[in-house]
């Protein structure tokens, strides 16, 4: 391959305020550093994520925005001093692009918790505090060895993306609270998330319930390995599965009612969150301390908890479910992801922007 110059144009799809579309837009990539993967971005997942930041709902967005952390492709160059990647190798990108490296969470490979803060994958500086990292919405990505994850021949890469966050984000919680055959666990929600949940607890040998309001969404739980389904709008099923599960895991980001799910808990069950609804909720306190229960959150994986999950996903052929889209049709996908329009995440092509 020929040099690069120092300073990559690379097109890419950005929203440069709350209220302008996602559109093209060129960014620069840096020429790799020794430690540095180059990878060739061939798909993207549409994280729910990358909308409520576009739109600035959090209230910390920075523009030009260049959104997507659930990167895969092939590696392009590698640096000097690289020892983990080739050319050519399979390679992916999740949430975080960088850590302060030195911290207690950082030395337990728990960078997302890094007590410096981590370094998001777009929306954030990187170390420096001035240079602007963007996402997966790109050509191509640069980023450091340590935070580059391998990707088996044995995964199809479009329905692979998604792991790196709708992925790892439940399967993390799930391998915390060690889940297996004998346990009873609930998934809250069927969407991007949820359906990963069902998956994993599925093939980690629990008997799974989804609760969800839609009783549409009855037969694609059981086709994804759910085992009942229970209407969380129902008053009289959901008495019914009082005090029945030992985990919970709560992927719904809207409003919703958590005393009646921490009641579903059987003693010393755990309920952890994974969606963060928009305002505060309340929690009746006598329904953690008459059973020993326990609510909790969790926030993605680490490195070495995300590239475990991926071999998990190449032994036992877990993918997402996914719809691939041209990135010429982003906004629409956001319309459509909206309105729950989507089984189960969406996909970017990245062909379609070179």
């Amino acid at each position: 391959m020929g040099q690069h110059p120092l300073n990559m144009p690379t097109k890419a799809y950005a929203a440069t305020s709350a209220t302008s579309p996602v559109g093209p837009f060129s960014i620069e990539r840096r020429d790799p550093r020794a430690n540095d993967v180059e990878i060739e971005i061939q798909y993207c997942g549409v994280c729910h994520s990358d909308l409520h930041q576009v739109k600035n709902e959090w209230g910390n967005s920075l523009y030009p925005m260049v959104p997507g952390h659930e990167i895969v492709g092939k590696v392009t160059r590698v640096g000097s001093g690289v020892r983990r990647f080739k050319v050519g190798d399979r390679a992916g990108v999740g949430c975080l692009i960088d850590s302060c490296r030195e911290c207690a969470a950082c030395k337990a490979g728990l960078e997302q918790y890094c007590e410096k803060g981590m370094t998001g994958t777009y929306n954030s500086y990187e170390r420096d505090g001035k240079t602007m990292a963007f996402g997966g919405y790109s050509e191509r990505i640069v980023t450091r060895e340590e935070f580059v994850l391998s990707i088996s021949e044995r995964l199809d890469l479009s329905r692979t993306a998604p792991l790196l966050c709708a992925g790892i984000t439940t399967y993390s919680p799930l391998r915390q609270a060690n889940v297996g055959k004998g346990q009873r666990v609930g998934v809250v929600g069927l969407g991007g998330l949820g359906h990963m949940a069902v998956k994993f607890a599925h093939a980690f040998g629990a008997e799974v319930t989804v609760f969800t309001t839609s009783a549409k969404k009855r037969a694609d739980a059981l086709a994804l390995g759910a085992h009942e389904v229970t209407l969380s709008t129902d008053a009289r099923a959901m008495a019914a599965q009082a005090g029945r599960f030992d985990f919970i895991l709560d992927t719904v980001s809207a409003p919703h009612d958590y005393n009646a799910l921490i009641g579903a808990l059987r003693r010393d069950g755990r309920m952890t969150l994974v969606g963060a609804p928009p305002a505060p909720a309340p929690i009746m306190g006598f329904g953690l301390i008459m059973q020993r229960r326990t609510l909790g959150g969790s926030l993605i994986g680490g490195l070495p908890e995300t590239q475990e999950m991926l071999e998990f996903c190449a032994k036992h052929e877990i993918m997402s479910d996914v719809e691939v889209v041209p990135i010429q049709k982003i906004n629409e996908a956001y319309e459509r992801m909206l309105k729950g329009d989507v089984k189960y995440r969406f996909v970017i092509d990245l062909a379609s922007l070179r």
